[in-house]
Protein backbone atom coordinates (compact mmCIF):
# COMPACT_ATOMS: atom_id res chain seq x y z
CA UNK A 1 0.00 0.00 0.00
CA UNK A 2 1.38 3.71 -0.43
CA UNK A 3 0.82 5.65 2.10
CA UNK A 4 -0.34 9.47 1.27
CA UNK A 5 0.18 10.53 4.97
CA UNK A 6 1.38 9.75 8.51
CA UNK A 7 -2.34 8.80 9.86
CA UNK A 8 -2.78 6.45 7.00
CA UNK A 9 0.03 4.52 7.96
CA UNK A 10 -0.73 4.82 11.63
CA UNK A 11 -4.21 3.59 10.84
CA UNK A 12 -2.78 0.35 9.28
CA UNK A 13 -0.72 0.31 12.24
CA UNK A 14 -3.69 0.00 14.81
CA UNK A 15 -5.82 -2.66 12.03
CA UNK A 16 -3.01 -4.79 11.91
CA UNK A 17 -2.46 -4.44 16.35
CA UNK A 18 0.66 -3.03 16.03
CA UNK A 19 -0.13 0.46 17.45
CA UNK A 20 -0.44 1.21 21.43
CA UNK A 21 -2.08 3.81 22.64
CA UNK A 22 -1.42 5.33 25.90
CA UNK A 23 -3.79 7.44 27.17
CA UNK A 24 -2.18 7.96 30.82
CA UNK A 25 -0.19 11.18 30.97
CA UNK A 26 2.97 11.20 29.83
CA UNK A 27 5.65 13.94 30.74
CA UNK A 28 7.86 14.49 27.74
CA UNK A 29 11.14 15.25 29.86
CA UNK A 30 12.53 11.92 30.32
CA UNK A 31 9.37 9.62 30.60
CA UNK A 32 8.15 9.25 27.18
CA UNK A 33 11.75 8.49 25.82
CA UNK A 34 12.14 5.93 28.57
CA UNK A 35 9.11 4.50 27.90
CA UNK A 36 9.78 4.03 23.96
CA UNK A 37 13.30 2.66 24.76
CA UNK A 38 11.64 -0.02 26.67
CA UNK A 39 9.02 -1.07 24.06
CA UNK A 40 11.75 -0.96 21.39
CA UNK A 41 14.19 -3.21 22.91
CA UNK A 42 11.73 -5.93 23.52
CA UNK A 43 10.58 -5.19 19.69
CA UNK A 44 7.29 -3.93 20.97
CA UNK A 45 4.66 -2.11 19.00
CA UNK A 46 4.24 1.86 17.61
CA UNK A 47 3.47 4.05 20.30
CA UNK A 48 0.98 6.88 20.22
CA UNK A 49 0.96 9.10 23.32
CA UNK A 50 -2.37 11.45 23.51
CA UNK A 51 -2.16 12.55 26.75
CA UNK A 52 1.44 14.24 26.81
CA UNK A 53 1.76 16.94 29.59
CA UNK A 54 2.75 20.82 28.11
CA UNK A 55 1.24 20.38 24.44
CA UNK A 56 -2.55 19.66 22.94
CA UNK A 57 -0.83 17.07 20.09
CA UNK A 58 -0.47 13.81 20.41
CA UNK A 59 2.59 12.03 19.90
CA UNK A 60 3.82 8.55 17.87
CA UNK A 61 6.82 7.15 18.12
CA UNK A 62 8.43 4.09 17.47
CA UNK A 63 6.95 3.78 14.12
CA UNK A 64 9.74 1.99 12.75
CA UNK A 65 11.13 -0.20 15.31
CA UNK A 66 10.74 -3.47 14.06
CA UNK A 67 11.69 -4.96 10.17
CA UNK A 68 7.90 -6.04 10.03
CA UNK A 69 6.68 -2.09 10.17
CA UNK A 70 9.54 -0.83 8.11
CA UNK A 71 8.33 -3.43 5.45
CA UNK A 72 4.74 -2.41 5.81
CA UNK A 73 5.77 1.15 5.33
CA UNK A 74 7.40 0.79 2.36
CA UNK A 75 6.23 -2.81 1.00
CA UNK A 76 8.87 -4.46 -1.73
CA UNK A 77 8.27 -2.10 -4.82
CA UNK A 78 10.71 0.16 -3.84
CA UNK A 79 13.36 -2.16 -3.45
CA UNK A 80 12.26 -4.00 -7.40
CA UNK A 81 12.19 -0.97 -8.10
CA UNK A 82 15.82 0.62 -7.65
CA UNK A 83 16.80 -3.06 -9.16
CA UNK A 84 14.84 -2.61 -12.41
CA UNK A 85 16.04 1.02 -13.01
CA UNK A 86 19.81 0.00 -12.40
CA UNK A 87 19.50 -3.31 -15.31
CA UNK A 88 17.58 -0.48 -17.54
CA UNK A 89 20.96 1.33 -17.94
CA UNK A 90 22.12 -1.67 -19.43
CA UNK A 91 19.21 -2.91 -21.53
CA UNK A 92 18.42 0.76 -22.51
CA UNK A 93 21.71 1.50 -24.05
CA UNK A 94 21.49 2.51 -26.88
CA UNK A 95 17.53 3.14 -25.98
CA UNK A 96 16.31 0.82 -29.52
CA UNK A 97 12.65 0.84 -29.64
CA UNK A 98 12.39 -2.72 -28.63
CA UNK A 99 14.57 -1.70 -25.69
CA UNK A 100 12.40 0.81 -24.66
CA UNK A 101 9.18 -1.38 -25.50
CA UNK A 102 10.58 -4.08 -23.16
CA UNK A 103 10.81 -2.01 -20.24
CA UNK A 104 7.60 -0.10 -20.59
CA UNK A 105 6.48 -0.87 -17.49
CA UNK A 106 9.57 0.93 -16.16
CA UNK A 107 8.90 4.17 -17.81
CA UNK A 108 5.31 4.11 -16.89
CA UNK A 109 6.77 3.94 -13.10
CA UNK A 110 8.88 6.37 -13.82
CA UNK A 111 6.65 9.30 -15.38
CA UNK A 112 5.29 9.05 -12.08
CA UNK A 113 8.30 9.97 -9.91
CA UNK A 114 8.37 13.91 -9.33
CA UNK A 115 6.41 16.53 -7.31
CA UNK A 116 2.86 18.25 -7.93
CA UNK A 117 1.35 21.54 -6.81
CA UNK A 118 -2.06 21.08 -4.92
CA UNK A 119 -4.47 24.45 -3.85
CA UNK A 120 -4.53 25.14 -0.38
CA UNK A 121 -8.29 23.41 0.06
CA UNK A 122 -6.24 20.21 -1.26
CA UNK A 123 -3.61 20.57 1.72
CA UNK A 124 -4.53 19.61 5.47
CA UNK A 125 -1.28 21.12 6.17
CA UNK A 126 -2.53 24.80 5.68
CA UNK A 127 -5.34 23.95 8.56
CA UNK A 128 -3.64 26.15 11.20
CA UNK A 129 -1.21 28.93 11.39
CA UNK A 130 0.49 30.31 14.03
CA UNK A 131 2.53 33.69 14.38
CA UNK A 132 2.93 34.39 17.50
CA UNK A 133 5.26 32.72 19.70
CA UNK A 134 4.65 29.76 17.04
CA UNK A 135 6.61 26.55 18.97
CA UNK A 136 4.95 27.25 21.95
CA UNK A 137 2.59 24.42 22.04
CA UNK A 138 4.66 21.71 19.97
CA UNK A 139 5.87 18.75 22.33
CA UNK A 140 9.12 19.20 24.27
CA UNK A 141 10.07 15.81 23.95
CA UNK A 142 13.50 15.79 26.22
CA UNK A 143 15.60 12.09 25.83
CA UNK A 144 18.32 12.17 27.85
CA UNK A 145 18.59 13.95 31.43
CA UNK A 146 22.24 15.74 29.80
CA UNK A 147 20.52 17.01 27.38
CA UNK A 148 20.80 20.69 26.50
CA UNK A 149 17.42 21.04 26.00
CA UNK A 150 14.35 19.34 24.08
CA UNK A 151 14.92 18.37 20.98
CA UNK A 152 12.38 17.70 18.04
CA UNK A 153 13.83 14.41 16.82
CA UNK A 154 11.97 13.92 13.68
CA UNK A 155 12.79 16.85 12.18
CA UNK A 156 12.53 16.88 7.97
CA UNK A 157 14.78 20.38 7.06
CA UNK A 158 14.35 21.56 3.86
CA UNK A 159 16.89 24.53 2.14
CA UNK A 160 17.65 25.36 -1.27
CA UNK A 161 20.79 26.62 -2.90
CA UNK A 162 21.20 30.00 -2.68
CA UNK A 163 19.73 31.55 -6.43
CA UNK A 164 18.82 28.07 -7.44
CA UNK A 165 16.27 26.94 -5.94
CA UNK A 166 15.87 23.67 -8.00
CA UNK A 167 18.82 22.41 -6.12
CA UNK A 168 17.17 21.49 -2.89
CA UNK A 169 18.68 19.08 0.11
CA UNK A 170 15.89 17.59 2.89
CA UNK A 171 17.43 15.91 5.67
CA UNK A 172 17.29 15.53 9.40
CA UNK A 173 19.55 17.48 11.25
CA UNK A 174 18.59 17.58 14.76
CA UNK A 175 17.25 20.70 16.82
CA UNK A 176 17.45 21.93 19.68
CA UNK A 177 14.01 23.74 21.14
CA UNK A 178 15.52 27.25 22.99
CA UNK A 179 12.44 28.91 23.42
CA UNK A 180 8.97 29.67 21.81
CA UNK A 181 10.16 31.39 18.50
CA UNK A 182 14.37 29.53 17.96
CA UNK A 183 16.22 26.74 17.84
CA UNK A 184 19.65 25.26 16.91
CA UNK A 185 19.93 23.57 14.02
CA UNK A 186 22.67 20.98 13.45
CA UNK A 187 24.44 21.19 10.54
CA UNK A 188 27.64 18.67 10.14
CA UNK A 189 30.55 19.76 7.62
CA UNK A 190 29.40 16.77 5.04
CA UNK A 191 25.34 17.92 5.16
CA UNK A 192 23.91 19.36 1.73
CA UNK A 193 21.88 21.75 4.11
CA UNK A 194 25.12 23.18 5.41
CA UNK A 195 26.48 23.49 2.34
CA UNK A 196 23.20 25.92 1.50
CA UNK A 197 24.02 27.85 4.26
CA UNK A 198 27.63 28.37 3.72
CA UNK A 199 26.58 29.70 0.53
CA UNK A 200 24.26 31.96 2.52
CA UNK A 201 27.29 33.01 4.38
CA UNK A 202 29.37 33.49 2.02
CA UNK A 203 26.93 36.42 0.32
CA UNK A 204 25.97 37.40 3.61
CA UNK A 205 22.06 36.33 3.27
CA UNK A 206 20.01 34.38 5.72
CA UNK A 207 18.86 31.29 4.62
CA UNK A 208 14.99 30.69 4.44
CA UNK A 209 14.77 26.65 6.13
CA UNK A 210 11.57 24.91 6.43
CA UNK A 211 11.08 22.37 8.91
CA UNK A 212 8.20 19.51 7.85
CA UNK A 213 7.30 16.85 10.58
CA UNK A 214 5.32 13.66 9.16
CA UNK A 215 3.74 12.98 5.64
CA UNK A 216 4.38 10.03 4.14
CA UNK A 217 6.68 7.62 5.79
CA UNK A 218 8.45 7.53 1.92
CA UNK A 219 9.25 11.43 2.98
CA UNK A 220 10.95 10.68 6.28
CA UNK A 221 12.80 8.15 4.56
CA UNK A 222 14.17 9.98 1.87
CA UNK A 223 15.45 12.37 4.67
CA UNK A 224 17.79 10.16 6.10
CA UNK A 225 18.75 8.14 2.85
CA UNK A 226 22.40 8.34 2.11
CA UNK A 227 21.46 9.40 -1.67
CA UNK A 228 24.09 10.73 -3.84
CA UNK A 229 24.34 14.67 -3.62
CA UNK A 230 22.52 15.30 -7.19
CA UNK A 231 19.53 12.87 -6.03
CA UNK A 232 16.93 15.38 -5.33
CA UNK A 233 15.14 13.64 -1.77
CA UNK A 234 11.96 15.11 -3.03
CA UNK A 235 12.49 12.59 -6.11
CA UNK A 236 13.92 9.87 -4.04
CA UNK A 237 10.52 10.40 -1.81
CA UNK A 238 7.94 10.09 -4.59
CA UNK A 239 10.01 7.26 -6.16
CA UNK A 240 10.03 5.19 -2.99
CA UNK A 241 5.99 6.38 -2.35
CA UNK A 242 5.57 5.07 -6.52
CA UNK A 243 3.51 8.27 -6.80
CA UNK A 244 4.01 12.64 -7.36
CA UNK A 245 4.73 13.61 -4.31
CA UNK A 246 1.86 16.54 -3.26
CA UNK A 247 2.96 20.06 -2.30
CA UNK A 248 1.26 22.92 -1.62
CA UNK A 249 2.25 26.85 -1.85
CA UNK A 250 2.82 28.46 1.93
CA UNK A 251 -0.03 31.19 1.86
CA UNK A 252 2.54 33.49 3.93
CA UNK A 253 5.55 32.95 2.16
CA UNK A 254 7.99 30.45 1.96
CA UNK A 255 8.71 27.08 0.30
CA UNK A 256 6.96 25.02 -1.28
CA UNK A 257 5.09 22.49 1.85
CA UNK A 258 4.44 19.16 1.30
CA UNK A 259 0.67 18.94 1.29
CA UNK A 260 -0.12 15.70 3.84
CA UNK A 261 2.88 16.83 6.56
CA UNK A 262 1.56 17.29 10.23
CA UNK A 263 3.61 20.71 10.62
CA UNK A 264 5.59 22.99 8.67
CA UNK A 265 8.34 25.51 10.74
CA UNK A 266 9.20 28.41 8.79
CA UNK A 267 11.72 30.92 8.72
CA UNK A 268 15.07 31.95 8.28
CA UNK A 269 18.75 31.34 9.64
CA UNK A 270 20.75 34.25 9.96
CA UNK A 271 24.59 34.58 8.60
CA UNK A 272 27.27 34.40 10.66
CA UNK A 273 24.80 33.89 13.92
CA UNK A 274 25.75 30.57 16.58
CA UNK A 275 24.67 29.79 19.88
CA UNK A 276 25.42 26.84 22.00
CA UNK A 277 23.58 23.47 21.14
CA UNK A 278 23.89 20.48 22.58
CA UNK A 279 25.25 18.26 24.86
CA UNK A 280 22.53 15.43 23.26
CA UNK A 281 22.35 11.93 23.75
CA UNK A 282 22.91 10.80 19.73
CA UNK A 283 22.70 7.43 17.61
CA UNK A 284 26.51 6.46 18.85
CA UNK A 285 25.29 6.00 22.02
CA UNK A 286 27.12 8.60 23.58
CA UNK A 287 26.44 12.28 24.79
CA UNK A 288 27.66 14.71 21.83
CA UNK A 289 28.98 17.83 23.86
CA UNK A 290 27.96 21.28 23.61
CA UNK A 291 29.26 23.63 20.59
CA UNK A 292 28.15 26.26 18.68
CA UNK A 293 25.91 26.08 15.57
CA UNK A 294 23.73 28.61 13.51
CA UNK A 295 20.14 29.87 15.13
CA UNK A 296 16.73 28.99 13.61
CA UNK A 297 14.36 31.50 13.35
CA UNK A 298 10.87 30.73 13.46
CA UNK A 299 8.45 32.69 11.70
CA UNK A 300 5.61 31.23 11.42
CA UNK A 301 4.14 27.80 11.84
CA UNK A 302 1.23 25.02 9.86
CA UNK A 303 -0.42 22.54 11.25
CA UNK A 304 -3.39 19.99 10.46
CA UNK A 305 -6.15 21.15 12.36
CA UNK A 306 -5.82 17.21 14.49
CA UNK A 307 -1.79 17.33 14.08
CA UNK A 308 -0.09 14.47 15.45
CA UNK A 309 3.53 14.84 16.79
CA UNK A 310 5.77 12.61 15.21
CA UNK A 311 9.40 12.15 17.26
CA UNK A 312 11.96 8.97 17.68
CA UNK A 313 14.07 8.27 21.11
CA UNK A 314 18.09 8.26 19.35
CA UNK A 315 20.29 6.51 21.63
CA UNK A 316 22.95 3.13 21.87
CA UNK A 317 21.93 1.07 18.46
CA UNK A 318 19.83 -0.76 17.65
CA UNK A 319 17.14 1.88 18.04
CA UNK A 320 14.82 3.03 15.68
CA UNK A 321 16.59 4.37 13.48
CA UNK A 322 18.92 1.04 12.98
CA UNK A 323 15.93 -0.46 10.97
CA UNK A 324 15.10 2.88 8.93
CA UNK A 325 18.86 2.31 7.94
CA UNK A 326 19.05 -1.31 6.88
CA UNK A 327 16.03 -0.47 4.72
CA UNK A 328 17.66 2.34 2.50
CA UNK A 329 20.71 0.32 2.16
CA UNK A 330 19.20 -2.18 1.16
CA UNK A 331 17.65 0.26 -1.15
CA UNK A 332 20.46 1.77 -2.41
CA UNK A 333 22.78 -0.60 -2.75
CA UNK A 334 21.96 -1.55 -6.29
CA UNK A 335 23.14 1.80 -7.27
CA UNK A 336 26.46 1.60 -6.28
CA UNK A 337 27.74 0.06 -9.11
CA UNK A 338 26.54 3.12 -11.37
CA UNK A 339 28.73 5.61 -9.31
CA UNK A 340 31.29 2.83 -8.60
CA UNK A 341 31.48 -0.03 -11.05
CA UNK A 342 34.41 -1.88 -9.39
CA UNK A 343 32.06 -1.98 -6.16
CA UNK A 344 30.14 -5.30 -6.27
CA UNK A 345 28.39 -3.80 -2.85
CA UNK A 346 28.50 -1.99 -0.23
CA UNK A 347 27.37 -1.91 3.81
CA UNK A 348 27.68 0.61 6.19
CA UNK A 349 27.39 -0.82 9.96
CA UNK A 350 24.46 1.14 11.94
CA UNK A 351 25.94 -0.43 15.48
CA UNK A 352 28.85 1.77 15.23
CA UNK A 353 26.65 5.17 14.47
CA UNK A 354 27.37 4.47 10.72
CA UNK A 355 30.42 6.28 9.74
CA UNK A 356 32.43 4.25 12.15
CA UNK A 357 32.63 1.08 9.83
CA UNK A 358 31.96 0.00 6.18
CA UNK A 359 32.54 -2.53 4.32
CA UNK A 360 32.48 -3.96 0.70
CA UNK A 361 33.09 -6.62 -1.85
CA UNK A 362 34.78 -5.00 -4.70
CA UNK A 363 36.18 -6.42 -7.98
CA UNK A 364 39.96 -7.45 -8.24
CA UNK A 365 40.36 -7.87 -11.77
CA UNK A 366 44.06 -6.64 -11.69
CA UNK A 367 46.67 -6.48 -8.98
CA UNK A 368 45.74 -3.23 -6.13
CA UNK A 369 42.47 -2.91 -8.10
CA UNK A 370 40.70 -2.76 -4.46
CA UNK A 371 42.78 -0.15 -3.09
CA UNK A 372 41.44 1.68 -6.17
CA UNK A 373 38.18 1.07 -4.98
CA UNK A 374 38.87 2.00 -1.58
CA UNK A 375 39.83 5.79 -2.67
CA UNK A 376 36.51 5.65 -4.78
CA UNK A 377 34.62 5.02 -1.97
CA UNK A 378 36.06 7.38 0.32
CA UNK A 379 35.26 10.09 -2.27
CA UNK A 380 31.96 9.43 -2.57
CA UNK A 381 29.38 11.66 -0.51
CA UNK A 382 28.66 10.98 3.29
CA UNK A 383 30.92 8.04 2.82
CA UNK A 384 34.04 9.49 2.55
CA UNK A 385 33.42 10.13 6.88
CA UNK A 386 33.65 6.55 7.00
CA UNK A 387 36.44 5.61 9.75
CA UNK A 388 37.08 2.15 9.32
CA UNK A 389 37.08 0.68 5.66
CA UNK A 390 37.26 -3.10 5.08
CA UNK A 391 37.29 -4.86 1.77
CA UNK A 392 37.51 -8.19 0.05
CA UNK A 393 36.59 -9.41 -3.17
CA UNK A 394 34.75 -12.33 -2.17
CA UNK A 395 31.12 -12.46 -2.18
CA UNK A 396 29.17 -12.58 1.21
CA UNK A 397 26.49 -11.13 2.85
CA UNK A 398 28.24 -8.21 4.56
CA UNK A 399 25.54 -7.78 7.41
CA UNK A 400 27.42 -10.91 8.87
CA UNK A 401 30.10 -9.10 10.46
CA UNK A 402 31.38 -12.38 11.51
CA UNK A 403 32.38 -13.81 7.99
CA UNK A 404 33.66 -10.52 6.59
CA UNK A 405 36.19 -10.46 9.59
CA UNK A 406 37.93 -14.06 9.42
CA UNK A 407 37.52 -13.67 4.86
CA UNK A 408 39.46 -11.04 5.56
CA UNK A 409 41.85 -12.21 7.67
CA UNK A 410 42.66 -15.29 6.09
CA UNK A 411 43.99 -13.16 3.29
CA UNK A 412 45.38 -10.09 4.49
CA UNK A 413 49.32 -8.73 3.99
CA UNK A 414 50.25 -6.30 6.97
CA UNK A 415 52.89 -4.94 5.12
CA UNK A 416 50.25 -3.67 1.73
CA UNK A 417 46.87 -4.43 3.05
CA UNK A 418 46.79 -2.07 5.74
CA UNK A 419 46.40 2.00 5.20
CA UNK A 420 46.22 4.51 8.26
CA UNK A 421 45.86 7.75 7.16
CA UNK A 422 45.94 10.71 9.38
CA UNK A 423 44.83 14.56 9.81
CA UNK A 424 41.47 13.84 7.60
CA UNK A 425 37.98 14.60 8.59
CA UNK A 426 35.88 12.76 11.04
CA UNK A 427 32.13 12.67 11.48
CA UNK A 428 31.33 15.52 13.63
CA UNK A 429 29.60 13.07 16.48
CA UNK A 430 32.64 10.80 16.51
CA UNK A 431 35.21 12.25 19.49
CA UNK A 432 37.75 9.75 19.40
CA UNK A 433 39.58 12.25 17.15
CA UNK A 434 41.99 14.89 18.81
CA UNK A 435 39.78 17.51 17.76
CA UNK A 436 35.82 18.28 16.52
CA UNK A 437 35.78 17.15 13.00
CA UNK A 438 39.13 16.30 12.43
CA UNK A 439 40.72 12.66 13.18
CA UNK A 440 42.34 9.54 10.95
CA UNK A 441 41.17 6.36 8.69
CA UNK A 442 42.19 2.95 8.38
CA UNK A 443 41.17 1.05 5.14
CA UNK A 444 41.96 -3.15 5.67
CA UNK A 445 41.77 -5.50 2.93
CA UNK A 446 41.80 -9.18 2.07
CA UNK A 447 41.39 -10.15 -1.38
CA UNK A 448 42.64 -13.45 -3.11
CA UNK A 449 43.13 -16.97 -2.07
CA UNK A 450 43.61 -17.45 1.59
CA UNK A 451 47.53 -17.06 3.58
CA UNK A 452 46.81 -18.40 6.58
CA UNK A 453 44.50 -21.01 9.15
CA UNK A 454 43.19 -18.60 11.75
CA UNK A 455 42.69 -19.39 15.49
CA UNK A 456 40.38 -20.19 17.40
CA UNK A 457 40.70 -21.15 20.68
CA UNK A 458 43.15 -19.17 22.46
CA UNK A 459 45.82 -20.86 24.40
CA UNK A 460 48.70 -18.13 25.11
CA UNK A 461 48.49 -18.31 28.62
CA UNK A 462 48.35 -15.07 31.20
CA UNK A 463 48.75 -11.71 29.98
CA UNK A 464 50.07 -9.19 32.49
CA UNK A 465 47.99 -6.71 33.05
CA UNK A 466 45.16 -8.81 31.25
CA UNK A 467 41.91 -10.44 33.66
CA UNK A 468 40.11 -11.31 30.22
CA UNK A 469 40.76 -13.07 27.47
CA UNK A 470 38.22 -13.79 24.61
CA UNK A 471 38.13 -14.54 21.28
CA UNK A 472 35.25 -13.11 19.02
CA UNK A 473 36.01 -14.89 16.14
CA UNK A 474 38.57 -16.59 14.31
CA UNK A 475 41.99 -14.82 14.27
CA UNK A 476 40.32 -11.45 16.56
CA UNK A 477 40.94 -11.75 20.20
CA UNK A 478 39.23 -9.44 22.50
CA UNK A 479 41.11 -8.49 25.76
CA UNK A 480 40.52 -7.07 28.63
CA UNK A 481 42.44 -5.44 31.96
CA UNK A 482 43.38 -2.02 33.26
CA UNK A 483 41.58 1.08 32.29
CA UNK A 484 43.36 3.61 29.90
CA UNK A 485 43.62 5.94 32.94
CA UNK A 486 45.76 3.05 34.99
CA UNK A 487 48.04 2.06 31.73
CA UNK A 488 48.03 4.03 29.10
CA UNK A 489 50.81 2.29 27.99
CA UNK A 490 48.95 -1.08 28.05
CA UNK A 491 48.98 -1.63 24.41
CA UNK A 492 52.67 -1.50 23.61
CA UNK A 493 53.39 -4.26 26.42
CA UNK A 494 50.51 -6.74 25.18
CA UNK A 495 51.82 -6.29 21.49
CA UNK A 496 55.25 -7.53 22.63
CA UNK A 497 53.74 -10.19 24.31
CA UNK A 498 51.28 -11.31 21.61
CA UNK A 499 54.19 -11.08 18.94
CA UNK A 500 56.38 -13.36 20.61
CA UNK A 501 53.58 -15.80 21.23
CA UNK A 502 53.83 -18.94 18.95
CA UNK A 503 49.96 -18.91 17.83
CA UNK A 504 49.56 -16.22 16.05
CA UNK A 505 46.45 -13.75 16.70
CA UNK A 506 46.49 -11.22 13.50
CA UNK A 507 44.24 -8.57 15.29
CA UNK A 508 43.79 -8.10 18.87
CA UNK A 509 41.36 -5.51 20.22
CA UNK A 510 41.77 -4.29 24.00
CA UNK A 511 38.84 -3.21 25.53
CA UNK A 512 36.97 -2.50 29.09
CA UNK A 513 35.21 -5.66 29.70
CA UNK A 514 35.95 -8.55 27.18
CA UNK A 515 32.92 -10.97 28.14
CA UNK A 516 30.45 -7.95 27.55
CA UNK A 517 31.64 -7.36 24.00
CA UNK A 518 31.62 -10.75 22.14
CA UNK A 519 28.41 -11.69 23.59
CA UNK A 520 26.85 -10.38 20.00
CA UNK A 521 27.86 -8.61 16.68
CA UNK A 522 26.05 -5.79 17.85
CA UNK A 523 27.79 -4.98 21.21
CA UNK A 524 31.27 -5.62 19.41
CA UNK A 525 30.47 -3.07 16.65
CA UNK A 526 29.47 -1.05 18.95
CA UNK A 527 32.06 -0.76 21.59
CA UNK A 528 35.13 -1.30 19.18
CA UNK A 529 34.59 0.92 16.51
CA UNK A 530 33.07 3.81 18.68
CA UNK A 531 36.83 4.32 20.68
CA UNK A 532 39.41 4.29 18.49
CA UNK A 533 40.88 6.43 16.31
CA UNK A 534 43.07 4.27 14.00
CA UNK A 535 46.53 6.94 13.75
CA UNK A 536 46.46 7.34 17.59
CA UNK A 537 44.80 4.01 18.70
CA UNK A 538 46.30 0.93 16.96
CA UNK A 539 49.44 -0.47 17.65
CA UNK A 540 51.95 -3.09 15.04
CA UNK A 541 55.30 -3.40 14.39
CA UNK A 542 56.63 -1.89 10.92
CA UNK A 543 59.25 -0.28 8.78
CA UNK A 544 59.43 2.11 6.43
CA UNK A 545 60.00 1.33 3.15
CA UNK A 546 60.07 3.41 -0.07
CA UNK A 547 57.77 6.25 2.04
CA UNK A 548 55.31 3.44 2.67
CA UNK A 549 54.63 1.86 6.28
CA UNK A 550 55.06 -1.83 5.96
CA UNK A 551 52.96 -3.42 9.28
CA UNK A 552 54.11 -6.39 11.17
CA UNK A 553 51.17 -9.07 12.59
CA UNK A 554 49.41 -8.92 15.14
CA UNK A 555 47.61 -5.44 15.11
CA UNK A 556 46.69 -4.21 17.87
CA UNK A 557 43.98 -2.03 18.78
CA UNK A 558 43.32 0.24 21.98
CA UNK A 559 38.85 0.56 22.50
CA UNK A 560 38.74 1.42 25.63
CA UNK A 561 37.47 4.37 26.74
CA UNK A 562 39.44 7.07 26.98
CA UNK A 563 39.90 10.50 28.55
CA UNK A 564 38.09 13.62 26.69
CA UNK A 565 34.95 10.97 25.30
CA UNK A 566 32.26 12.20 26.23
CA UNK A 567 29.95 9.77 28.48
CA UNK A 568 27.63 7.18 26.94
CA UNK A 569 23.83 7.89 27.38
CA UNK A 570 21.98 5.68 30.54
CA UNK A 571 18.82 6.59 31.69
CA UNK A 572 18.42 8.54 34.78
CA UNK A 573 17.79 6.18 37.97
CA UNK A 574 14.44 8.30 39.73
CA UNK A 575 12.67 7.93 36.21
CA UNK A 576 13.42 4.23 35.49
CA UNK A 577 11.76 3.69 38.70
CA UNK A 578 9.25 5.80 38.31
CA UNK A 579 8.40 3.94 34.88
CA UNK A 580 8.65 0.95 36.73
CA UNK A 581 5.88 1.98 39.22
CA UNK A 582 3.75 3.40 36.37
CA UNK A 583 3.88 0.68 33.73
CA UNK A 584 0.84 -0.79 34.14
CA UNK A 585 -0.88 2.37 33.96
CA UNK A 586 0.15 2.65 30.50
CA UNK A 587 -1.50 -0.24 29.33
CA UNK A 588 2.03 -2.31 28.67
Amino acid sequence: MIYQNLRQFIEALRKENDLHIIEAPVDPYLELAEIHRRVIEQEGKALLFTNVKGTPFPVVSNLFGTDRRVDMAFGPRPEQLMKTIVNATKTLLPPTPKALWNERGLIRDMIKVGVKTVSAAEAPVLGVQRTEAPLAQLPRVTSWHEDGGPFITLPLVYTEKPGQPKDHNLGMYRIQVYDDSTTGIHWQIHKGGGFHYHEAEQRNEPLPVTIFLGGPPALIASAIAPAPENLPELMLASLIMGDKLPMTEDPLGGHRIPAEAEFAISGYVPPHERRPEGPFGDHFGYYSLKHDFPVFHVKHVHHRKDAIYPATIVGKPRQEDYYLGEFLQRLLSPAYPLVMPAVRSLWAYAETGVHALAAAVVRESYSREALVSAFTILGQGQLSLTKFLMLTDKPLDLSNFTVLLETILERFNPAQDLFILNHTSHDTLDYTGRKLNHGSKAVLMGVGEPVRELPRMYEGGDLPGITRIEPYCGGCLVISGASYEQEPELPAHVLQRISAMEQKWPLVFIVDNAEEVVRSQASFLWTVFTRFNPATDMFADHEVKLHHLNYKLPIVVDARMKPGYPDEVLPREDIVHLVDERWKSYGL
